[in-house]
């Protein structure tokens, strides 16, 4: 079993920053993917950024030149630099891990529970 903890949101200004941390640990072989994501109005999980286990990166649009993704593979660990934050990035973030397990070789996603970003004034 993967655990996923994440920590860092809270409440910031617009045009404020926040740092997201997210540590993998449990029974793992390797870390593939590390992703953030974050809720819509919808509720449904839209995509913030990936990034590889090489460290290629992908972007939704809204945030690219405002947020940063990063990993350090040595901890398990993937970050989010959020920079002039917006109302409209307000909601919960989630993180995303693909991992290989050590005991059974399998490959699966695990979620972190989710921590909340409010960017008001």
């Amino acid at each position: 079993q993967v655990q996923l903890v994440e920590s860092g949101g809270g409440l910031v200004q617009p045009g404020g920053s926040l740092r997201l941390s997210c540590a993998a640990s449990g029974s793992i072989f390797r870390v593939n993917d590390m992703a953030w994501y974050r809720l819509a109005p919808g509720k449904e999980r839209e995509l913030v950024a990936r990034i590889t286990k090489g460290g290629g990166t992908q972007y939704v649009d809204s945030v690219k030149g405002r947020f940063t993704i990063s990993r350090d593979n040595a901890k398990n660990t993937v970050y989010l630099q959020m920079n002039s934050l917006k109302p409209e990035d307000t909601t919960v973030y989630l993180c995303y891990a693909e991992t290989i397990d050590t005991i059974t070789g399998y490959k699966r996603g695990y979620w972190g529970q989710g921590t909340p970003v409010t960017v008001s004034s």
